[in-house]
């Protein structure tokens, strides 16, 4: 027995010894990040606090307030009549909805300008067909309003998502209840189902705000100042890391910020059900003018947030193929793919490796390392950029003198100008997504095959790979793809951090669209859209077997 106990304790400890590495790495960025800001500030980080901070704030701020509105109001209204109606082409609009994911709001936003400019097929058409002049301020969407049109069309399915999801498991018995009382479908909505779903839309909410906080290709094409555009701008064109880390700290404040506000609008509040018979909701269905209401609005949220940009991209990559397909263009196809496929695995492993040890050790460590596995994903890229910038040159300079003994003419800086650092920041951003996913696999495993392992004499580590490794497989397989996809779309960490001469489809697209060379965008922004389609559709099938 004290043998017996003496092995569980060594391989416990060599999980422990290995998240505890990974965690301090994790941690290292940011910390260095706090460090840094506090140290005295130059003559451009007074002239930022002095001029320029104020308008990052209220422009961030902007951004953030009407975003969320509005991502609410359209996200929580679709999730409602999906839930609860029947109606044409439902089935087709639950997952159908979920579909601007895949389009990265830096592709949308440069599509929407192309679609609305003056040469643009809207104004054309009114301009040769119709014979309307036409005003070109009602037709700028480069503006806070056309950044918010353009966040809210395609980040609304974050809440939708989550609200749907909440719904379709609440008992039928309360909206039936509500109808015998007289209650319209209206006052259901706003006295029963909001109130239910506070949480769930709140945990939509709060990704929509992180998302538009991590913001770069939008604000950027827009012109719109933000804390992203300033912390690029401060180290790119000023070359001051020092400043620019200062406005990332204050960035990663208001983030912290809404996190607190969002656990403090959760409440206390809590509903659970007094009966264990739980029937789902089971749709009404609409009639006439209902029926076609509903549709409609479903439908034109669908085609404006990702059938008519879709369109667009597909119209411009037959005028722009030839000139885009060739071999530098396959090879910025496998730069992406190779990158996001490393760095997916890395992922992965290190989240199996946490979510391991935090399962078979209950106590407040785990829990502290899970709360810091995912709080990467709730940090914006340009931020980790920064963090991950000042570790890696601090490490080089204190590996010179290994650099000078493998080679006499190395450089000081090897690792800070290496794919390393670039996937090093990947891990830190995306760990919460395969972290998240592993969880979940080792939630409906449980600890019953460790337990009848245990007794037959396998150790922790035999136990894992030869029999729960293989129960964890589809946990493993879904967290990768969404790491892999994730990676594929992001921008601001891949721009700061990317080797020099390396690009992704994500940079290329963003680069074509700020040299106004849209129709040569439209194929890399297209490969990514359709990648990501397949995996939400990939998803969402798969969702709805394991429900059922």
């Amino acid at each position: 027995m004290f043998k017996t106990s003496r092995l569980k304790a060594t391989y416990l400890n060599t999980w422990a010894l290995l998240s505890l590495i990974f965690v301090l790495l994790i941690l290292a960025p940011n910390v260095n990040i706090l460090i840094n800001a506090l140290k005295p500030g130059n003559e451009n980080w007074y002239h930022i606090k002095e001029y320029l901070l104020k308008d990052y704030i209220i422009n961030s701020l902007t951004l953030v307030a009407f975003t969320g509105l509005f991502t609410v109001l359209l996200g929580t209204t679709l999730a409602w009549l999906v839930s609860v109606f029947e109606f044409p082409f439902r089935k087709f609009f639950k997952w159908g909805l979920i579909l601007p994911l895949a389009i990265p709001p830096y592709i949308a936003a440069y599509t929407y300008d192309g679609l609305l400019n003056y040469t643009g097929v809207i104004q054309t058409f009114l301009r040769n067909s119709l014979k309307i002049s036409v005003n070109q301020k009602y037709f700028n969407i480069m503006s806070m309003e056309g950044a918010v049109f353009i966040f809210t069309a395609f980040l609304y399915p974050y809440v939708y998502i989550i609200t749907k999801s909440f719904l379709e498991k609440q008992s039928a018995s309360l909206i039936e209840n509500s109808r015998m009382l007289g209650r319209s479908p209206l006052e259901i909505f706003f006295y029963v189902i909001l109130p239910l779903s506070r949480t769930a839309i709140l945990g939509g909410v709060s990704l929509v705000i992180l998302e538009v906080l991590n913001d770069y290709g939008v604000v950027k094409y827009f012109g719109i100042v933000t804390f992203s555009t300033a912390i690029f701008k401060t180290w790119f064109a000023l070359g001051d890391i020092d400043s620019a880390v200062k406005l990332a700290a204050i960035l990663m404040f208001m983030v912290f910020a809404v996190l607190l506000m969002e656990n403090l609008l959760r409440g206390r509040k809590k509903f659970s059900y007094t009966t264990s018979k739980v029937r789902p909701i089971t749709p009404l269905k609409l009639q006439g003018m209902k029926a076609a209401g509903a549709f409609v609005y479903c439908f034109t949220v669908f085609s404006l947030s990702f059938l008519i940009p879709t369109l667009q991209l597909v119209y411009w990559a037959f005028l722009a193929y030839q000139k885009v397909l060739h071999v530098k263009f396959w090879v910025l196809i496998i730069n992406s793919l190779s990158a996001a496929l490393v760095s997916s695995v890395l992922v992965i492993a290190i989240a199996v490796v946490i979510a391991n040890y935090c399962r078979l050790n209950d106590g407040l460590i785990s829990k502290i390392y899970s709360k810091i596995t995912t709080l990467g994903y709730s940090i914006p890229g340009s931020v980790i950029a920064m963090g991950v910038i000042v570790f890696f040159v601090g490490l080089d300079r204190r590996l010179v003198w290994l650099y000078h003994m493998i080679s006499e003419n190395s450089s000081k800086l090897v690792l800070s100008t290496s794919m390393a650092m670039l996937t090093f920041a990947y891990i830190i951003r995306f760990l919460a997504i395969g972290y998240n996913a592993i969880e979940a696999g080792f939630a409906r495993i449980g600890r019953k095959f460790l337990e009848a392992s245990r007794t037959l004499g396998m150790n922790v580590t035999q136990t894992f790979f030869k029999v729960e490794l293989k129960m964890l497989q589809p946990a493993i397989i879904s967290g990768l793809v969404l790491v892999f996809i994730d990676i594929l779309k992001e921008l601001p960490l891949t721009l700061i951090l990317r080797p020099f001469n390396f690009d992704t489809l994500a940079t290329k697209s963003f680069e074509y669209a700020g040299d106004e060379m849209i129709h040569e965008a439209a194929i890399s922004s297209l490969i990514i859209i359709i990648i990501s389609a397949v995996s939400v559709y990939f998803f969402y099938k798969i969702g709805d077997r394991e429900e059922s």
